[in-house]
């Protein structure tokens, strides 16, 4: 007598998301000369970069065309993501608000670990990643939420793993719950590594 499987599920996964924009070249230089603008009128704030400048208020305020786009991009992204992991409120149902900013990390500088609270997904889009030979530089890395899993580690199996790292392209976003600890790497090269990150929270559309 054999064994039948009659069903297969994965619980409790986190889903994460990448995207890419095609032709993002000369999408990507309008952005780096919007941030370099915004890098110019304002010392910036101080949130989980560390040695790198992080943008002030919320980016998608702008309404430069570059900006409106990526915004457009977002949005996109966003409930593409609801659509696969199978969200059962409709559009019309939620309210979005998306915030976004700016990073910019020379040589040295990283993000340390940190979460988005209040958040449901978070967001990167890369606009410049300099190229590496080897190492960790430019990458990012997730932290598995769940706990008491390190008993796992013996089986060796890609879902239960403690960490997860990624280095995405120039013109990939990736998508992700904002409950994710996540962090970056040192930028090891001395070309200036830039990225857009964003929160996307609902909230119940008013009637």
């Amino acid at each position: 007598m054999t064994l039948e499987q009659t069903r297969y599920e994965k619980l409790f996964s986190t889903p994460v998301f990448r995207f890419r924009v095609p032709d993002h070249a000369a999408f990507n230089a309008a952005l780096l000369d919007e941030g370099a603008r915004l890098r110019a009128d304002t010392d910036g704030a101080a949130k989980s970069n560390r040695g790198g400048w992080h943008s002030e208020g919320n980016l998608f305020d702008r309404d430069t065309a570059c900006v409106t786009r990526l915004r457009r991009l977002a949005t996109e992204a966003i409930f593409a993501a609801n659509d696969r992991i199978g969200a059962q409120a409709p559009r019309e149902s939620l309210a979005l608000k998306i915030f976004g900013w700016m990073n910019a990390n020379p040589r040295g500088a990283f993000n340390a670990p940190h979460t988005h609270p209040g958040a449901h997904w978070s967001g990167v889009y890369y606009v410049a990643q300099p190229e590496i030979e080897a190492g960790n530089s430019g990458m990012i890395e997730f932290v598995d939420p769940r706990s008491d899993l390190p008993n796992w580690r013996i089986l060796q199996a890609p879902p239960f793993r403690m960490k997860k790292k990624l280095r995405p392209a120039p013109g990939e976003m990736i998508l992700f719950p904002s409950y994710l600890v996540h962090w970056v790497y040192p930028n090891e090269t001395d070309e200036e590594r830039w990225s857009i990150a964003f929160n996307a929270t609902f909230r119940k559309a008013k009637a």
